[in-house]
């Protein structure tokens, strides 16, 4: 499962490079924020469709406290952004007052934000497969790993 977090890493690492060469923290967060927004309709699509096909069975459906949690989730996700965001202007206003040369103004930001669409992403594409979308056989693989640790993640709580 490492490797995982591993090609996440390296792909938000590679993607905030590309970012900071033409300033895209802007459109990363309004990318960000509509993938946001096709998750949460996705899992309200998915949790419909597994309430039709397991009409008595309680586990299945849309769920408010689900949905609450997903909210606060996506509000964390902004606010750990913002700490970031924040983290990058202290660094670039200090390191400038100190006379050292610091030319990122938005590495962190960018950093977490694309770590955060790869996290959407993936979790758009689990909704998609509970909703009976075939996927490619390396998309089941990263979805089965990454449902797999967090199954054990949550027993050991």
């Amino acid at each position: 499962m490492e490797k995982n977090y591993i090609y996440k890493g390296i792909i938000a690492l590679v993607g905030t490079w590309i970012g900071e060469q033409f300033s895209l923290i802007f459109p990363m967060l309004l990318s960000l924020s509509l993938f946001m927004f096709v998750d949460y309709l996705s899992g309200m699509l998915a949790a419909k469709k597994e309430a039709i096909e397991h009409p008595y069975d309680n586990r299945y459906g849309w769920s408010s406290k689900k949905s609450i949690i997903g909210i606060y989730k996506k509000v964390g996700y902004i606010l750990t952004i913002l700490v970031a965001m924040g983290t990058d202007y202290l660094l670039f206003y200090f390191s400038n007052e100190m006379g050292i040369s610091y030319e990122s103004k938005t590495f962190f930001g960018l950093l977490v934000t694309i770590w955060f669409i790869l996290n959407e992403l993936l979790s758009i594409l689990e909704n998609a497969g509970r909703m009976g979308v075939e996927l490619p056989p390396f998309l089941k693989k990263i979805l089965v790993e990454l449902k797999k640790e967090t199954n054990e993640k949550q027993s050991n709580k």
